[in-house]
């Protein structure tokens, strides 16, 4: 089976009275929910203590958790200084996701800046396996992760570059952003044909067994000519890509991936719609 779930708290648990993470999994629970994916986005600032309370709850409510590392991670910085900062970027998350029970890791690899592609994809490569060896260095190879696609044409890590990254370190799992390659390919994944390519490439490139256990974000985006610039919901019908062409195909491929909804303030809610078009595709299977 599949796990869905939010990154971060919908605007309806803050609505609710709720206000701390910890009270977010008996919430989400109730939604039928059993992922998470907590946020260090723009930091690493929770405390310990926080992190084991939230690991607990989430375990006791059956919630899997993962986390998104900073998102100024650059592992194609050419200064030293700024490429170790980011080496300690990652493994600050992986030490509170450690300490929270969950595995994967989601890291955005770099950006091209001033630099070739291909050297910037290079460096993005050796950067993902030097901080996988740091973080088995700490104690901490239990921590998985997960180079996602990119929506900016100046990102490191359209689809090609993240199979490739899988390709060249076993131990990594993909983070497909369908909404980031839709944006990229400017309103690509249109319908259940394309979303289809897509799981053939990570067939094809990485093998079923671990295609079938990839991380995904999903929501819908709003892109211009440069790719992504703002996510959006699905109550927006203007927007895509739509999870009703994907799931089908998860449930007639039998994928057991974590999806992450990160839709703009409605992530809970859109995550649950995307669980029941889930399970109506598995009843009519």
């Amino acid at each position: 089976m599949i796990r869905f779930g939010p990154a971060g708290n919908s605007q309806s648990f803050y609505d609710a009275g709720y206000n701390a993470t910890v009270q977010a999994f008996a919430w989400i629970q109730s939604m039928g929910l059993t992922a998470y994916e907590y946020s260090f986005g723009r930091g690493v600032s929770l405390g310990e203590d926080t992190a084991t309370a939230i690991g607990e709850e989430a375990a006791a409510h059956g919630v899997a958790l993962s986390a998104h590392a900073p998102y100024y991670i650059n592992l194609a910085n050419t200064d030293s200084e700024k490429r170790e900062k980011s080496f300690g970027y990652i493994l600050s998350a992986a030490r509170m996701l450690s300490l929270m029970g969950g595995q994967r890791l989601v890291v955005h690899p770099g950006a091209t800046r001033n630099l070739e592609r291909s050297h910037a994809v290079e460096l993005c490569t050796q950067g993902l396996k030097e901080a996988r060896v740091r973080l088995a260095d700490e104690g901490l190879s239990h921590i998985v992760l997960c180079p996602e696609t990119m929506g900016k044409k100046g990102q490191i890590g359209d689809l090609e570059e993240t199979l490739a990254f899988c390709e060249a370190d076993e131990a990594l799992v993909p983070c497909i952003d369908f909404a980031h390659i839709h944006a990229l390919g400017q309103g690509q994944l249109a319908d259940t044909e394309a979303f289809a390519q897509v799981l053939d490439a990570l067939e094809s490139r990485l093998g079923m067994e671990r295609a079938r256990l990839m991380h995904v974000h999903f929501s819908t985006i709003e892109y211009g000519a440069s790719g992504e610039k703002k996510h959006h919901t699905f109550a927006e019908p203007e927007y895509g890509p739509r999870f009703e062409h994907l799931a089908p195909l998860l449930v007639q491929r039998g994928y057991q991936a974590t999806i992450i909804c990160e839709s703009k303030g409605t992530m809970a809610e859109d995550a649950q719609a995307m669980l029941s078009l889930y399970q109506e595709a598995l009843a009519s299977q």
